[in-house]
């Protein structure tokens, strides 16, 4: 099976990601499109949900409570947080379009610990990562120091021409604080659309190493391994990064063959 998900250029529904299509326990993901007016209610199930307002503008809401007319910007790749609303298990969702809007949904197994919750743009952190080619703007949505039982959700830009994800590392080790097991999606957008990017996945032993060519829209899915990001020259780079594991712990191990960049 590939770890490339093509992302589908119309319709409501970009991109779906389940624990079944994807072999693996924790990680849901899914990218969705509106027209203004569109609507979209689901419910969350035995999952922890964080909805992502990537761009447009939307109306979320729970029996309990709708957060009205949110979204910080027009597109992915404005410098700035977006908006997002945290949903416990077994609550019925309901997302409403204001405008042409796209929404991601983040989602991993959670036995309901915490209430539904928005998370604004001034309360996420934002930071430069790397340095030179490796220079990327990472926001975090839902990091590990927020509220959540299994998900970590983060974002970031990739200058045209960068490294991102790099050096290589991997996080498919219980063994922390050397290294945590969390399983991973990158949804990847282009700017300008037509672009590409390169992702690698690769482990130690070479059982999984795949080259992938990525186009708007899609996703790669990281069970385990290596997987560094690289934009050619002339396209800018956004992904979001949805990852779960038994533990909500980030601990990655770099390369070896690759460390040695880190000290220069």
């Amino acid at each position: 099976m590939s770890l490339l998900v093509k992302g589908k250029p119309t319709g409501c529904e970009i991109v779906t990601v389940t624990p079944a299509s994807a072999g693996w326990l924790h990680v849901g993901f899914a990218a969705q499109r509106f027209a203004r007016g569109g609507h979209l209610t689901f419910d969350t199930g035995v999952t922890e949900v964080c909805v992502v307002v990537l761009a447009g503008i939307v109306s979320v809401g729970t029996p309990q409570q709708t957060w009205k007319g949110i979204g910080a910007r027009r597109s992915v790749f404005e410098a700035r947080s977006p908006y997002a609303v945290y949903v416990p298990p077994h609550t019925a969702v309901t997302i409403d379009a204001h405008d042409d809007a796209e929404i991601a949904l983040a989602s991993a197994p959670a036995k309901g610990r915490y209430e539904a919750r928005l998370i604004e743009p001034d309360t996420i952190a934002r930071s430069v990562r790397g340095s030179g080619t490796n220079t990327r703007y990472v926001c975090d949505i839902l990091p590990q120091t927020e509220p959540a039982e299994s998900l970590l959700v983060v974002e970031v830009l990739t200058p045209a021409g960068h490294a991102s994800s790099y050096p290589p590392h991997k996080h498919d080790v219980d063994d922390i604080p050397v290294e945590s097991y969390l399983e991973e999606t990158y949804y990847h957008r282009l700017n300008p659309p037509q672009g590409f990017v390169f992702q690698r996945v690769y482990t130690d032993a070479r059982d999984i190493d795949e080259a992938l060519a990525v186009e708007d829209h899609d996703v790669v899915m990281v069970p385990r391994g290596y997987h560094p990001v690289v934009m050619p020259h002339g396209y800018d780079g956004y992904y979001l990064n949805v990852m779960a594991g038994p533990k909500r712990a980030w601990h990655f191990k770099n390369d070896p063959a690759h460390e040695w960049m880190l000290s220069r």
